[in-house]
């Protein structure tokens, strides 16, 4: 090897090694300057700590960094108290003027255990609702009801749903935080996120006639309109053959409850406290 070669390689390395010591240097200076990593720790260690990705990220530690960058606020936790989101705030120099929301549960939209609502069909697949509500719409005879194979139960990551015997969700909202995961994971929009305050509410969600819900189930919603006739207020109203109740509206007196026909009409507190979905 000649002393020119030598030399070239020489220069080549020592160049190589100045320009990785720059960027080590940017790097370290990026991160020890203004104190990032230590920041977006104490962030994740201020938010709840369960990795539910109910805020839409990949878990708390994706939601420190963003709050870090400006790119999330703490209420965009669904899942933090409010002592949580005003930790979080004071951590971020926010204000905490507006950290006070309501409280949000999960709640079972379906009254057609075992007893009440017939089956047409046996399913073997996958225990998935998803799964049998694209296989002949499972094993229900209605086929709006929920389908009980307890999805909602498994992406629970709070503990809150637990199947019961009657084959449907039970919700213990003493657990629950509010989070929607259920709510998303249900094919059939039977489990869904209320105001925790909200008493009265419809437990179906059958928009089929009168007549073809009661040849189904025996606590559905048949759309015969008595509880929109008998409300004072105005809370109840009639989509198509379903009713709705309007929880502004609503003072809970329970007069639709009482004339409901079927018992599809429900206050909630009454019922069974902390658990829903279940029937007399």
């Amino acid at each position: 090897m000649s002393m020119t070669t030598i030399v070239a390689a020489t220069a080549g390395m020592v160049g190589l090694s100045s320009l990785l010591g720059a960027v080590l240097y940017t790097m370290a200076k990026k991160t020890q300057g203004d104190g990032s990593d230590e920041k977006i720790e104490l962030l994740t260690n201020l938010l709840p700590g369960n990795n539910c990705g109910a805020c839409g990220m990949a878990g708390c530690a994706a939601m420190a960094e963003a709050l870090a960058r400006g790119e999330a606020v703490p209420q965009h936790c669904p899942v933090a108290t409010i002592a949580q989101i005003e930790a979080l705030s004071q951590a971020l120099g926010l204000s905490n003027g507006n950290v006070n929301r309501t409280r949000r549960v999960a709640r079972v939209r379906c009254g057609g255990t075992r007893g009440l609502a017939p089956r047409r069909a046996d399913y073997e697949g996958v225990l998935d609702c998803r799964a049998a509500d694209l296989v002949g719409k499972g094993t229900k005879a209605c086929v709006f009801g929920c389908l009980g194979l307890g999805t909602c139960a498994r992406v629970c990551p709070f503990g809150a749903i637990t199947m019961g015997e009657d084959g449907l969700p039970h919700v213990n909202e003493n657990l629950c935080t509010g989070c929607a995961l259920c709510e998303a994971a249900c094919p059939r929009g039977v489990i869904a996120v209320f105001d925790a305050s909200q008493e009265i509410f419809v437990r179906c969600v059958s928009t089929a006639p009168g007549k073809q819900v009661r040849s189904v189930c025996e606590v559905g919603c048949i759309g015969c309109g008595i509880c929109v006739r008998v409300c004072e207020e105005g809370a109840v109203e009639m989509l198509g053959h379903l009713a709705v109740v309007d929880p502004d509206r609503c003072t809970a007196c329970g007069k639709c409850v009482e004339k409901c026909p079927t018992d599809a009409m429900r206050n909630i507190l009454v019922d069974a406290g902390v658990a829903v979905g279940v029937a007399s």
